[in-house]
């Protein structure tokens, strides 16, 4: 049964990190528990978060949080839009996918090829949002 969502994609831009908590919005309010690295990290002085350097032990923290939310998770969902698909969450795929829990990504109908190794690890594709909360149903039943 799926209860809680691993949310990973691209966060250079507000623009991207938008478009992902628009997708924890959806799926919270059907009554998923989702994790957004960007929003959900614990035990960081946000402060640290601001600029271009950041301390190794943030860095450890930041990795060992996203890491524990993969674990816990029942199912990832990444935005895969840009010319490829981004390296952390191509390694998110993988990880999820190496745990033998599905994974759904979003092209937001963006049509490109894509590395066909982490594409072979995708469960299904949805071009929006509005299509997840079936899918997430349909692997459900």
């Amino acid at each position: 049964m799926i209860k809680k969502i691993y949310i990973a994609g691209p966060l250079f831009n507000l623009h991207e990190q938008k478009y992902l908590e628009d997708i924890a919005k959806v799926l919270e309010e059907d009554g998923y528990v989702c994790f957004l690295p960007h929003r959900d990290q614990t035990g960081i002085d946000k402060s640290e978060l601001k600029g271009t350097e950041m301390k190794q032990s943030t860095k450890d923290r930041i990795f060992q949080n996203d890491l524990e939310a993969l674990e816990d998770s029942d199912l990832t969902i990444a935005l895969v839009t840009g010319q490829d698909i981004d390296s952390g969450t191509a390694s998110e795929i993988g990880y999820t996918f190496a745990n033998k829990k599905p994974v759904i990504a979003i092209n937001a109908n963006e049509r490109r090829y894509r590395n066909l190794f982490v594409e072979g690890m995708i469960s299904q594709t949805v071009n929006n949002i509005d299509e997840l909360i079936p899918i997430i149903k349909k692997i459900n039943n």
